[in-house]
């Protein structure tokens, strides 16, 4: 049997497009792209359709007949505006971070005193923090590129001008300490460093290792779940413990930056990150909970044992 979908404006109740004969087993995808060609101003990635208008916008893989509506289906549509891909997202947010820092650390004229301008500072740890933050975000440009398997999802144009000054604000905050002609090395010295240098490393390395893991998982087409396991790399065996340990290298790596340069900004920085991927890391694993009844009761969002 055939089904009908009318859809409608959110706001207005207006109705914007009638669909007769659609296949029961279209999915939302497929009535977003019948959608489309009626409205081609509203691309797929922009529209939210919904069975009611303060209900929640339904998912692109969600199929017509397992939905609780009869052969006539009502729906509801919102223009979540301009969007664009998460390559481009992230392209955007790290290369800007790149290009802020290196403003400051070659010491651009007028930023500090004329005295200053195109310098370079005495200190060793300050060019190895260079070397750290610059590797930081090249290795996520590679892994945009390279290891990261998105789906067909995008971020509001508005939501991305928002990340965009976070990320190049604080860059710039951090660049502008470090960087300073009146910055101070830590107070442990060449120890601390050497100490902090390795435990970056090893983070980095581990985080690198647990997106290539990530990847895998989506070798089937997107279409098999299964949960993530520990393999032979031993920087995955982390996955004992906690659901994203991701996260876990990510606020170690800056941890370790933050002791390797003793600077305040990154502190509040590393702060701010971890307090933000401890929420997506909850969600995270209130998902997993849900989706997979075998899932380890052992693990934790992000913090071992703790948290």
């Amino acid at each position: 049997v055939k089904h009908t979908v009318e859809v409608l404006d959110a706001t207005t109740k207006e109705q914007l497009c009638f669909l007769d004969k659609v296949d029961p087993h279209s999915t939302i995808g497929d009535i977003k792209s019948l959608f489309y060609k009626s409205y081609p101003q509203w691309y797929p990635a922009r529209q939210a359709l919904r069975l009611d208008t303060r209900g929640k916008s339904l998912r692109d893989d969600e199929v017509l007949q397992n939905l609780p509506v009869g052969t006539t289906a009502t729906m509801y549509f919102k223009d979540l505006g301009p969007q664009l891909g998460w390559t481009t997202v992230f392209f955007a947010e790290y290369i800007g971070v790149l290009l802020t820092y290196l403003v400051f650390f070659f010491r651009v004229p007028y930023i500090y005193s004329h005295t200053y301008a195109l310098t370079s500072s005495p200190h060793p740890v300050v060019k190895l923090a260079c070397v750290c933050h610059t590797f930081h975000y090249v290795k996520r440009l590679m892994e945009t590129i390279f290891v990261h398997r998105f789906s067909h999802g995008t971020m509001p144009l508005r939501t991305i001008v928002k990340n965009c000054a976070y990320y190049w604000g604080f860059s710039a905050w951090l660049a502008y300490y470090i960087n300073h002609p009146l910055y101070t090395p830590p107070s442990y010295g060449e120890l601390q460093v050497k100490y902090a240098l390795f435990t970056f490393a090893m983070c980095e390395v581990g985080n690198l290792s647990i997106h290539m893991s990530l990847s895998n998982l989506r070798t089937d087409g997107f279409r098999v779940r299964r949960f993530p396991t520990p393999t032979k790399n031993p920087f995955t065996w982390l996955f004992f413990f906690v659901s994203c340990p991701n996260y876990t290298y990510e606020v170690g790596a800056w941890l370790s930056f933050t002791v390797m340069t003793q600077c305040l900004p990154v502190a509040i920085y590393t702060l701010f990150g971890f307090i933000q991927m401890t929420i997506w890391a909850k969600v995270k694993h209130r998902a997993y909970l849900r989706e997979f009844k075998d899932y380890p009761t052992v693990r934790m969002a992000i913090i071992p044992l703790i948290l």
